[in-house]
C-alpha cells in the first residue's frame, strides 16, 4: 500500500481532531437554517437511503447554489452524450442541495461527506460513480487520494483561481500539488487561472471558457419576472442583487445622505437566506416600507422596498429590473455572478471587489456591458443618471447580451473533456 504522504497525515490528523465539533457546528447551523439538521449521516460518508440502480454513475459536486445552477448546461450536455448514465449530484450547502432537487428531479442528490479518508471511501464504494465531475475550486486532498486508488477519473470543470487563493494554496506545500495533480482533467475558464493552477502543479489543463456564460433564461423565469413587474407597478426598479453582509448597510447610509426618487422601487435580494429576516429589520429600522416577495402582495405606492426573500429566482428578478447592481462587490469577497446579470439585458453596475468573476469583469467593462462603481455613494449617483437617460440604458443593455452571447460554449467544450477522461479511464482499465 502506497504510503501517505507527511502533510496530508498532518491534514488526516487535524480533520480528526475537529471531527467531534462537527455535529455541534451542523446542530449551530440549524438553528437558523432547520434544513442543516437533515441528512446528517451523509456528510459522514451513510447513504443507505440512496439506492443506485445498474446504470454507470455521472456524478458532479456542486458545493452550493451558485455552482449547482453553474452546472446545469454542462449537465444537459453530458446527458445528451452519455444517455445511459444515472446523474448524481453531491453538494455541502442546504441551500446547493435544494436547488439540485429542484433543477435535477430525477438525479440521486446528495451531501457530499467530510474530508475524511474512511467517509470518502463509504461514499466511493455506496456509489461507485464512473467519472466524477467537481465545479469550479472543490479540492478536498482525501476525496482526491481516494478517487485515484479507486481508479475512478476526476474533472475539475468551470475552475477559477484568483491570486490570493493560488497563494494560500501553496502555503500548503505538498498537499496542494499533490491534490491539484490528482486531476485528470481540468477545465480552466481563463489563461490565468490556467497558469495558477499548473503552478500548483495541475496537469491535462485546457482553457474552456466559463460555463456560466451558457446559462439560459427558463421560459418560467420570464414569466415571473412578468408577474414581479405586475406586482411592482409603474415604478423603476433598481435590482440589489446577492448582496453580502455590510452591503446592505453602505447602500442605506448612501441613500440617507442623498435620498433616491420615490418613483424607485429598490428590490434587494440578499445572497444567503439565513440573513433574510436581518436585512428586512435594518431597511425597517431605517423608516423604509418594505414588503417581501414570500407575500406575494402588490407593492403600494408608499413602499419603497421589497425584500426577494426567495430562492431559485435571481433570473426572474434580473428580468424586472431596469438596473441591477451586483452584490458582494462592495464588500472584499469577490463579487457575484455578474454573468447571469449582464444575460438578463439590465444595465449592470458592479463594485469594486470582483476577484471572482475577475475576467469576466474586465472584458464586460470594455465591451461597455457594465458600469463599475467606486462604493455605495457612486453606485447611487450611477443609477440617478441611467433613470434619466433610457438610451444609454438600452445600449449597455443590448452590450451586456452581446457580451454574454459572445462568451457562450464553454459547456460544450467541457463536456468534450470529462467525455475525454471517461474514454482514457475505460481504455486504461481495459
Amino acid at each position: 500500500m502506497r504510503a501517505v504522504e507527511p502533510m496530508r497525515t498532518l491534514y488526516i490528523l487535524l480533520a480528526h481532531l475537529i471531527l467531534p465539533f462537527l455535529p455541534l457546528r451542523l446542530w449551530w447551523r440549524a438553528r437558523r437554517e432547520p434544513a442543516y439538521g437533515e441528512h446528517i449521516a451523509e456528510r459522514f460518508g451513510c447513504y443507505q437511503a440512496l439506492a443506485p440502480d445498474s446504470r454507470p454513475i455521472l456524478w458532479i459536486h456542486a458545493v452550493s447554489l451558485g455552482e449547482t445552477r453553474a452546472a446545469q448546461p454542462l449537465v444537459a450536455r453530458l446527458r445528451e452524450r452519455l444517455p445511459g448514465y444515472r446523474l448524481l449530484i453531491t453538494h455541502m450547502t442546504a441551500t446547493g442541495r435544494r436547488a439540485g432537487e429542484d433543477l435535477f428531479p430525477d438525479a440521486l442528490i446528495a451531501y457530499l461527506p467530510y474530508d475524511l479518508p474512511w467517509a470518502a471511501k463509504r461514499f466511493l464504494q455506496h456509489f461507485r460513480p464512473a467519472i466524477g465531475v467537481l465545479m469550479e475550486t472543490e479540492v478536498w486532498p482525501n476525496l482526491i487520494a481516494a478517487c485515484a486508488q479507486a481508479q475512478i477519473p476526476l474533472v475539475l470543470a468551470n475552475a477559477r483561481l484568483s491570486a490570493r487563493s493560488a497563494a494560500g494554496y501553496q502555503r500548503t506545500g505538498s498537499l496542494a500539488r499533490n491534490a491539484f495533480a490528482g486531476f485528470d482533467r481540468i477545465a480552466a475558464q481563463t489563461d490565468a487561472d490556467a497558469r495558477r493552477l499548473s503552478d500548483l502543479g495541475a496537469r491535462n489543463i485546457r482553457v474552456t471558457g466559463n460555463i456560466k456564460f451558457d446559462a439560459s433564461v427558463p421560459a418560467q423565469s420570464r414569466s415571473l419576472a412578468q408577474s414581479f413587474r405586475g406586482h411592482y407597478g409603474a415604478r423603476s426598479v433598481l435590482l440589489l442583487a446577492s448582496t453580502r453582509e455590510g452591503e446592505e448597510r453602505l447602500i442605506l447610509d448612501a441613500i440617507g445622505r442623498a435620498p433616491l426618487p420615490p418613483e424607485l422601487l429598490v428590490v434587494v435580494v440578499p445572497r444567503h437566506p439565513q440573513r433574510f429576516d436581518a436585512v428586512a429589520a435594518l431597511i425597517e429600522a431605517d423608516g423604509h416600507a418594505l414588503v417581501r416577495r414570500s407575500g406575494a402582495l402588490d407593492v403600494p405606492a408608499e413602499v419603497s422596498f421589497v425584500l426577494g426573500d426567495s430562492l431559485g429566482e435571481m433570473a426572474a428578478y434580473y428580468s424586472a429590473s431596469d438596473i441591477a447592481f451586483v452584490g458582494g462587490s462592495l464588500v472584499p469577497v469577490g463579487g457575484q455572478n455578474l454573468i447571469e446579470a449582464c444575460a438578463a439585458g439590465v444595465p449592470v453596475l458592479i463594485g469594486p471587489s470582483q476577484f471572482n468573476f475577475a475576467q469576466a469583469a474586465s472584458d464586460a467593462i470594455a465591451a461597455g456591458a457594465l458600469i463599475e462603481i467606486a462604493d455605495a455613494d457612486a453606485l447611487l449617483r450611477s443609477v440617478r443618471s441611467l433613470l434619466v437617460e433610457p438610451l444609454r440604458r438600452a445600449q449597455i443593455a443590448a452590450c451586456g447580451l452581446r457580451f454574454a452571447q459572445t462568451h457562450q460554449g464553454a459547456a460544450t467544450r467541457t463536456a468534450d473533456l470529462v467525455i475525454d477522461a471517461l474514454t482514457a479511464s475505460k481504455g486504461t482499465a481495459r
